[in-house]
C-alpha cells in the first residue's frame, strides 16, 4: 500500500486538512480579524465540496475496514452540499458579539462531525462504523450547547449527550450478539453467516434500536424536539438535515449489505416503525407553535417516509432514499434559512410571530412557502417527486396498505405545513416583523435551496445517476 492509495479517503483527508487550516488561522489571526475566518472557512469548504464531484477511484483500505464506491461518494457529496448551505446561513449568527471568540470552534466541530459521518458511510466493519458514529455524535453535543449563557442550549447539549450515550450502549450491546454468533466485525464476513436465529435476531433488534435514536424514529424520538428547540437555529438545521441524512445512509447500507438474510425480521420491524413514526410525528407537529419544535416533529415524520424506501430492499429503494434525502437537504434548509434569518434579526421563533410576514418581507415569505410546499409533497416542487418515488418503491414490494397510510399522513401533514403559510399570507396583525435585509451569504444559500427545490425534481438525469450508482450497494 503506497501513499496514492490513501486518495481513496479523499473526502476525509480534505476535511482533516481544512480543520488544520482553520486551527492555524485561529492561532495566528488577531482578535480584530477573527470575523475573516468565517469567510475563508466557507470559501475553503465550498472548494472542498466542488472537489467531491471530481472523478473518484473505488477500492478498500485497512483490510476492508474502509471502502469507497460511486454510491458512497454520492452520499458524501449530498452531505457536503448541505453543510455548505448551513455554513452560508451561519454568517449572521457567527458575527454576533457573543460568538466572536468561538468562530473557529464552530467550524472545527461541524467539520469533525462531518468527517465522522463520512467514515460511517464508508465503513466496512462495525468498528469503523462505531468510531465514525462517536466522532460524529460527541461534537454535535458541543454544538447543541454552543450558546454558553443560554440554559436551554446547555440543557439541549446535556440531553443530546445522554441520549446518545444510551443509544450507543444499546447499539454496542446488539453488535456484541452479532460478533458472538459470527466471530467477525467485518460486513463481508458477517453477511454469509447471518441467519434467522434467536441471538442474531436479538442483536439486530438492539442494533436497530440504537440507529433509531440517531434517525429519530418513534418511539426513540423523545429527545428530538427538546434538543432542536434548545440548540441554536443553525445547529438545529444541521441536526435535522445532515445528521439525519448520514444516519439514514449508514442504516440503509448496513441493512442491505449485512442483514439481507434477515429480511423476514427487519421488514416487519421497519413496517411498524414507519407506521408509528409517520403518524405520531404528524400528530405532534400539529400542536407546535415554536418553529424549531414544529420542524423537529416534521423531521420525525419525514424519517418515517424514508423507511418506505428502505423497505423495498433493492436498487429502487436505495435510489429513492438517497434521492429523497437530496431533496430534503434543499427543502428543509430553505425553511431553516428563513427561520434563521428572522431569529437573528428579531429573536422571534414562533409561527404566530409570522403574521403578515408577506407584507414586510415578501421574498423570504415566498422562499418559506416553497420550502413548506416541498416538505408537504405538493406538486410540482421537488418534494412531490421525492415522496412519489418512496411510495412507488414501497408499492413495488407489495406494501399497499402502508403506502395508503403514508398517503393519508401526507394529506394530514398539509394541515400543519399550511399553518405558517396562513400566518404569513392571511392572518393580520398591527405589529408584523419589520422589513430587514439578509446578508449576501444567506441570500446565496436560499437561492441554492430554491434552485434545488425546483430543478432536482425535473432533472431526471439526477435520479438516473443515483440509480446507476445504487448498483454498487
Amino acid at each position: 500500500m503506497d501513499a496514492s492509495t490513501f486518495l481513496l479517503m479523499r473526502n476525509e483527508l480534505i476535511l482533516a486538512i481544512l480543520a488544520l487550516v482553520i486551527l492555524a488561522a485561529e492561532i495566528f489571526t488577531t482578535a480584530g480579524n477573527k470575523h475573516k475566518i468565517i469567510t475563508w472557512s466557507a470559501v475553503l469548504f465550498a472548494a472542498a465540496t466542488v472537489a467531491g464531484f471530481l472523478p473518484h477511484p473505488e477500492g478498500e483500505l485497512f483490510g476492508g475496514s474502509y471502502r469507497t464506491d460511486q454510491m458512497t461518494v454520492v452520499m458524501k457529496n449530498i452531505l457536503n452540499l448541505g453543510v455548505l448551505i448551513v455554513f452560508l446561513q451561519s454568517f449572521d449568527w457567527l458575527q454576533r458579539k457573543e460568538n466572536h471568540d468561538k468562530i473557529s470552534e464552530y467550524f472545527l466541530l461541524v467539520i469533525t462531525t462531518l468527517m465522522g459521518m463520512d467514515f460511517m458511510i464508508s465503513s466496512g466493519d462495525f468498528l469503523m462504523m462505531y468510531i465514525g458514529l462517536e466522532l460524529a455524535t460527541i461534537p454535535i453535543a458541543a454544538l447543541a450547547a454552543f450558546e454558553r449563557f443560554s440554559s436551554k442550549s446547555a440543557e439541549a447539549g446535556i440531553k443530546l449527550i445522554l441520549t446518545s450515550a444510551l443509544s450507543s450502549g444499546v447499539l454496542l450491546f446488539g453488535l456484541s450478539f452479532i460478533y458472538g454468533t459470527t466471530g467477525s466485525i467485518y460486513y463481508a464476513d458477517i453477511a454469509p453467516q447471518v441467519a434467522v436465529n434467536p441471538l442474531q435476531t436479538l442483536g439486530f433488534i438492539f442494533f436497530t434500536a440504537g440507529m433509531a435514536f440517531k434517525i429519530s424514529l418513534v418511539p426513540f424520538h423523545l429527545w428530538t424536539a427538546d434538543v432542536y428547540e434548545g440548540a441554536p437555529v443553525n445547529v438545529t438545521s444541521y441536526l435535522s438535515v445532515i445528521s439525519k441524512g448520514a444516519a439514514s445512509f449508514t442504516f440503509l447500507i448496513i441493512l442491505y449489505k449485512v442483514f439481507g438474510e434477515l429480511l423476514a425480521v427487519w421488514q416487519p420491524l421497519l413496517y411498524t416503525l414507519a407506521l408509528a413514526t409517520m403518524t405520531i410525528g404528524n400528530l405532534f407537529a400539529m400542536r407546535q407553535d415554536n418553529f424549531k419544535r414544529f420542524l423537529a416533529f416534521s423531521s420525525i415524520a419525514q424519517a418515517g417516509f424514508i423507511l418506505l424506501g428502505i423497505l423495498q430492499a433493492g436498487n429502487l429503494g436505495s435510489t429513492s432514499v438517497v434521492y429523497f434525502v437530496l431533496i430534503y437537504v434543499f427543502t428543509n434548509l430553505a425553511v431553516f434559512g428563513v427561520v434563521s434569518a428572522v431569529s437573528h434579526a428579531t429573536g422571534k421563533e414562533n409561527i404566530s410571530d409570522y403574521k403578515s410576514f408577506y407584507l414586510t418581507n415578501p421574498r423570504l415569505s415566498l422562499t418559506m412557502l416553497m420550502g413548506l410546499f416541498s416538505l408537504a409533497g405538493i406538486p410540482p416542487v421537488a418534494g412531490f417527486f421525492g415522496k412519489f418515488f418512496l411510495f412507488t418503491s414501497a408499492a413495488s414490494a407489495g406494501y399497499y396498505i402502508l403506502v395508503f397510510i403514508a398517503v393519508l399522513n401526507a394529506t394530514i401533514s398539509l394541515y400543519y405545513y399550511l399553518k405558517p403559510v396562513r400566518a404569513m399570507f392571511i392572518d393580520k396583525t398591527d405589529t408584523p416583523i419589520a422589513t430587514f435585509r439578509t446578508s449576501l451569504p444567506t441570500r446565496i444559500s436560499l437561492v441554492m435551496c430554491l434552485a434545488g427545490i425546483f430543478l432536482v425534481g425535473f432533472m431526471s438525469i439526477i435520479y438516473e445517476f443515483i440509480h446507476a450508482a445504487s448498483f454498487g450497494l
